[in-house]
C-alpha cells in the first residue's frame, strides 16, 4: 500500500511553551587518576511521551524531546495504527485546563470518517514464569505488519558506493545535540543526489527513524528514491518501518 499525498488541511498546531529541550546542563565530577574535579556537563534528556489518537492513549515511548509531533505521526504510521497519512487532520501537544501545553503528551486528530487501530500500537508484554516476553501473542504482534507494507517501487534507483560513502560525514555534521553531549543516536534522510533532507536525533534509533518518517508525512513527501542512514545497527524494527513507508535504501 502506497500512502496518498497528505491533504492541505493537515497542520501542526503551535506549542507556546515547548517544555524541556534535547539536552540540559548538569554538575558533574571528572575523575583523573585518583583526583576529581568539578565541571558542568551537557547531557541528553530522556522522558516519556504519551501518544494519543483522538484523545485516546495509544502508546508511551521514552524519547528525547524536541520533535514530538514528527515522532507521534511516524510511530502511528509505521505501527499501522493509522493506514495512511491522509487520515491525519492535525497534531499538537495536549493542553491542561489552564491552556498550558503538556510537554510529554501529544494528540493526533483524524479527519472525519478516519479510524485508528489502537491495538496495533500497544506494546504489551505477556509475563509468565517460564519467560518474560514469550508467547504466541508476541509473534503475532510482529507479523501483523505484513498487510501494510508499501508496494515495491518499479525500477528502484541504484545508489553507487560513492553515494553511500558520503552519508556518514553529512549526517555527523548536522548532529547539533551530539556536538553538545557527545552521545546520541540519529537518523538522516537523503535524496537521490545525496543531499540531506532532514535529520532527527534521539536516545533511540527507532524514535529517530519514526521522527524522520513523521516529518516526511507531514510535509507530504514521497519517500521512494530516498536513503535513510541510522546510527548503530539496522535492527528489525528499523528495516520494517522503512518497508512500511517505501524508503528505498537503509544504511547504518
Amino acid at each position: 500500500m502506497k500512502h496518498e499525498a497528505m491533504p492541505s488541511a493537515v497542520r501542526r498546531l503551535p506549542v507556546a511553551d515547548g517544555g524541556p529541550g534535547a539536552s540540559v546542563s548538569r554538575a558533574a565530577v571528572r575523575l583523573d587518576g585518583g583526583a576529581g574535579s568539578s565541571f558542568v556537563d551537557r547531557v541528553v534528556v530522556e522522558e516519556p511521551l504519551e501518544i494519543r489518537v483522538g484523545g485516546v492513549a495509544v502508546a508511551v515511548t521514552m524519547r528525547t524531546p524536541g520533535h514530538d509531533e514528527d515522532l507521534a505521526v511516524g510511530f502511528l504510521l509505521t505501527e499501522a495504527v493509522l493506514g495512511a497519512r491522509a487520515e491525519i487532520a492535525s497534531v499538537a501537544h495536549v493542553r491542561d485546563p489552564s491552556g498550558r501545553p503538556l510537554p510529554n503528551v501529544v494528540d493526533v486528530t483524524l479527519v472525519p470518517g478516519a479510524h485508528a487501530d489502537p491495538e496495533r500500537g500497544k506494546r504489551v508484554f505477556y509475563a509468565a514464569s517460564s519467560c518474560g516476553i514469550c508467547g504466541k501473542g508476541t509473534i503475532d504482534a510482529l507479523r501483523v505488519r505484513t498487510d501494510v507494507l508499501a508496494a515495491p517501487v518499479a525500477g528502484p534507483p541504484v545508489f553507487p558506493p560513492a553515494y553511500l560513502a558520503r552519508l556518514p560525514a553529512a549526517m555527523r555534521a548536522a548532529q547539533a545535540t551530539w556536538d553538545q553531549t557527545g552521545g546520541l543516536h540519529a537518523a538522516a534522510l537523503f535524496d537521490e543526489k545525496g543531499d540531506l533532507v532532514v535529520l532527527r536525533e534521539d536516545v533511540g534509533r527507532h524514535n529517530a527513524t519514526d521522527a524522520v518518517i513523521g516529518w516526511a508525512a507531514l510535509a507530504g513527501r514521497d519517500l521512494s528514491g530516498h536513503a535513510l542512514l541510522v546510527s548503530g545497527r539496522a535492527g528489525f524494527e528499523i528495516v520494517q518501518k522503512c518497508l512500511v513507508v517505501g524508503i528505498s535504501v537503509v544504511a547504518t
